[in-house]
Formats: C-alpha cells, structure tokens, sequence
C-alpha cells in the first residue's frame, strides 16, 4: 500500500470545504456510487454538482427521480447544519477523497462514498478479519468465536463485525477482552445503536477501533439495511470467518460478498445434527477453508507477523522501486534473478528491496529465493 501524502494545509481546508456536499448528496436517495462518480467526473467537485442546472444533469445521465430528489434536498437541507449533526453525535466524516479512507475498501466494486466514523480507523486495521454469525448462538458457537477472537486479537489482527446480537457481539467482545481493535458495521445512522442493549458494547468499540455507517443520520435499523451494510464488513477484511451460521443466516450473505470481492471465506465445522451449524457446513462443502485452530486463518491470510508488518509499514514508506517489483511479481513463484531481469534493476537494489517487502507484508519468499505476491495483495488484483 502506498504511503499517503500527508495534505497541506490548504488542501485540508479544501477537503472539510467540499465535504458538506459529500453528506448532502449521501442524504439524497438515488444517488449511489455510480452516479457520484459521474459527478465528480463531469463537473470536478461536489459543490459544484450540488448547484448544477437540470439541463445540465440530464445531459450526464441523471435520471428524473434522482434530479427530483436532488432539488428537494437543495430546498429543504442546510449542509452546514447537517455537518454539525455529525460532529454532536460525537462522529467524524471520510468520504473518498480521504487519505484515511479504508485502502481496502476502496477496492471493491462501487464502495461507499460517505463513511460515518465512531473512533478511529487506523493504520492496524489494514490487517483486519470479519467474524460472522448467527444471531441464535449456541455455546458451542460462542465460545469457538472466543477461542479464535482472542487469538486474532493478540496476534494484531483487527476483528470487524456488525454488533448484532449472538456471534457478532461475541467477536467484538472477545476482541476488546483480548486488548485488541474491532470496528463494528453498522445498518443505521451513527446516532443509533441497534440493538439497543448494545449501547455499552458499541461506546468500548469506538472507544479501541471505530464504529462505522454509510447510512445517513436518523436513518433507523430497517431489515432492508442490513443486507447492504455486509458488504462494508467483508470489504474491510482479508478474509471472512463465519463461526456458526444456518442455512438462512445473513451471516452467509457476507461470505457471499467476500467471495465477489476476491476475499477469503473460513468456516468452522459443526455436527451435522445441529441447524445452526447447517450454514458452516455448507459453506465447506462448497469450497470454504475449513477452520480448526486460529493459525488455520493467521497462515493462509499470511498473519503471522502482523504487529512487525505495521511497525514496517509505519517507518519504511514504499517507493518506485517497490512498485515496479510489484509489478513483475504475481501468485505464480519467480526467482530473485528473474525479479530484477523483468524490472530492469540491479540485483543487489532487487535483493535488499525484496527483504523489506516481505517485512511488510507486501511479498513472501515460497523457498529457492522465489516470490509471490502476500496474499492481502492479491485480494487487491483479484477484486480490480
């Protein structure tokens, strides 16, 4: 991941300028992702497409419904005011045009424009693994999402989950009982916490990680919502765990989404004579990596070494060498010497290149000097 240009001032002011105009249209029903973009490619910036003419919004493929919509908010909403709701519910707004905007969620396709943050996101959460499940836990399915938790947890690996009842709330909970980060997705406003007995466990969550929403203020915990918001779980995570889940849990609607977006899917098994273990087993059965002890996941994710990859990240900042090695090394294992014959550079500068990216976690070495891509980059090539 490349290093980000920290903003000058100027452009900070620039930034918190235009970003009224980014919740103003996130309030707008009709307009997603898609035609945001086309906003932000016809008229540059969204303050001018806040104030764009009919015509002129027609013409770039604005439907009816959407220009309609658009104009009753124009009449009815005060951007600043609106900005100001965010900051009394005690959260902070990332949109696109965010250095700190989640880089792996980025990468999937139509990711939310307008992020509404509880705590912070940080820097750690580039390692991240959702746990998912059930909202009707056994103890058979609380207590393994414990056990693989806490070891995620004390291996730097951020725990994300959408703070519902049963598996979810146990994953967050074994996370911050492990010392570690969790973030929390959620279906609603960022001035809701549903379900509301949650309220404690949501404040501990913002408190070491982030609780986050792309739904705007106000809007309530409708069964239509969350759905949708599975993507953002599985978007911010390398992988998917679901822990136990029927046939018809929303948990299975996740390993859905990470499966479309190039991410991992873990499982674990069940007895066969127990519904609520009908949904894990399944996904095994359909190709799903079958979980019997944390390293099954710190291993495959290439895990192992996340606390001296973040401190590598945070002192070695990447650079034209480590992009072109990027480059020329794929999933398929190529030697050290054939490296810097693709890149066109010493192989001493190749070498020592190659050493630091395995640290960060960005290549690893598979035996006889040959490289691979890490595994959380190639998530990033299969989801582009």
């Amino acid at each position: 991941m490349a290093a980000q240009r920290k903003p000058v001032r100027s452009e900070r002011r620039i930034l918190d300028t235009e970003k009224k105009y980014w919740v103003g249209f996130n309030i707008v029903k009709g307009i997603g992702p898609a035609k945001l973009q086309a906003l932000l490619d016809h008229f540059g910036s969204l303050s001018a497409a806040w104030q764009a003419n009919v015509a002129t919004l027609q013409a770039i493929g604005i439907d009816r419904r959407a220009i309609e919509a658009l104009l009753a908010a124009r009449a009815r909403l005060d951007l600043d005011a609106e900005l100001e709701k965010v900051r009394q519910a005690g959260a902070h707004v990332l949109t696109w045009a965010d250095p700190g905007y989640p880089a792996r969620l980025r990468q999937i396709t139509n990711p939310p424009p307008v992020l509404y943050v509880k705590g912070e996101l940080t820097e750690a959460d580039y390692w991240a693994v959702a746990v998912v499940g059930t909202r009707r836990a056994t103890n058979y399915g609380r207590e393994v999402t414990r056990h693989l938790v806490a070891s995620l947890a004390r291996s730097g690996v951020t725990v994300v989950s959408g703070l519902a009842r049963g598996i979810d709330a146990q994953a967050h909970q074994a996370a911050l009982d492990a010392g570690g980060r969790t973030i929390a997705v959620l279906g609603c406003g960022i001035d809701q916490v549903y379900p509301p007995e949650h309220r404690q466990l949501a404040a501990a969550i913002a408190e070491h990680g982030a609780v986050i929403t792309d739904y705007p203020l106000g809007t309530p915990p409708e069964a239509a919502n969350f759905p949708p918001r599975n993507r953002i779980i599985s978007g911010l995570a390398l992988g998917v765990l679901v822990t136990e889940a029927g046939l018809h849990s929303g948990a299975l609607i996740t390993a859905d989404f990470a499966a479309e977006q190039g991410r991992d899917v873990f499982a674990v098994p069940g007895t066969i004579l127990m519904r609520g273990s009908e949904g894990t087993n399944r996904l095994i059965q359909d190709g799903a990596k079958m979980v019997l002890k944390p390293e099954d996941i710190l291993e495959e994710l290439n895990l192992t070494l996340v606390a001296e990859q973040t401190e590598a990240r945070q002192v070695i900042p990447d650079n034209p060498t480590e992009a072109e090695l990027l480059r020329v090394i794929s999933v398929e294992p190529v030697h050290v010497d054939e490296v810097a014959a693709r890149a066109g550079l010493p192989i001493t500068e190749v070498s020592a290149a190659l050493a630091l990216m395995e640290l960060k976690g960005m290549v690893r070495q598979v035996g006889g000097m040959n490289y691979v891509l890490a595994r959380e980059r190639r998530a990033a090539y299969v989801v582009d």
